[in-house]
């Protein structure tokens, strides 16, 4: 297999992920490095579930307000176009705000009143479609006290789960590797202790 290949992570049973077997507890909000890593390690072990109910939460959106999501979706798409254009063109534009300075601010204010009295409702439940997702995603990670199988399966297979689209993604972050690199050293930490306790004995 090519080392370099996308790995994918199992889907956890509901039972593991939410219901009986499931425990949540709040976070220390004083150790934030702890906090981190119950996050990064939730993250890592349950984000196909996370990737499913994310899924699952945008579809109910979208069953429930069409409409408004596909409007707000083409309200996004016309605004990142937008943006795009004057970050390309921002000398072109400079100079014609400065030649017509009326004409740029009756343009700035008709687009913002249409947006508001038009499309921003729709806006807002495009919006509120993908944060509901990943806040639930955060309170989730958060909450669920990680497990057995958790900790061995981001402490044993750091390369493997770095090699899943949530694994890239921390990486990219800056995150997976300085957790791996933090784990790998508690796992390592015993034997270094044993060692520096049997060389000062034959000293």
């Amino acid at each position: 297999m090519n080392k370099n290949s996308m790995e994918y992570a199992p889907l956890r049973t509901l039972d593991d992920f939410l219901l009986e077997s499931a425990r949540f507890q709040i976070p220390n909000f004083s150790d934030w490095e702890k906090w981190g890593n119950r996050i990064v390690s939730n993250l890592l072990y349950y984000q196909t579930n996370y990737f499913l109910m994310s899924i699952i939460i945008f579809i109910l959106f979208g069953v429930m307000h069409p409409v408004q999501i596909i409007t707000g979706f083409l309200v996004m798409l016309v605004i990142f176009t937008v943006f795009c254009y004057v970050t390309n063109e921002a000398g072109a534009i400079g100079q014609f705000k400065c030649k017509h300075p009326v004409v740029s601010t009756g343009l700035i204010f008709t687009v913002s009143y249409y947006l508001l009295a038009t499309v921003m409702g729709s806006l807002l439940v495009f919006l509120l479609s993908i944060l509901v997702p990943f806040c639930s995603i955060f309170i989730h990670s958060s909450l669920r006290l990680r497990n057995v199988k958790n900790k061995l399966a981001n402490t044993f297979e750091p390369m493997g789960v770095t090699r899943t689209p949530m694994g890239i993604f921390l990486e990219e972050m800056g995150l997976q590797s300085q957790r791996s690199t933090i784990k790998l050293g508690d796992f390592f930490k015993p034997s270094s202790l044993i060692k520096d306790f049997k060389s000062s004995k034959t000293h």
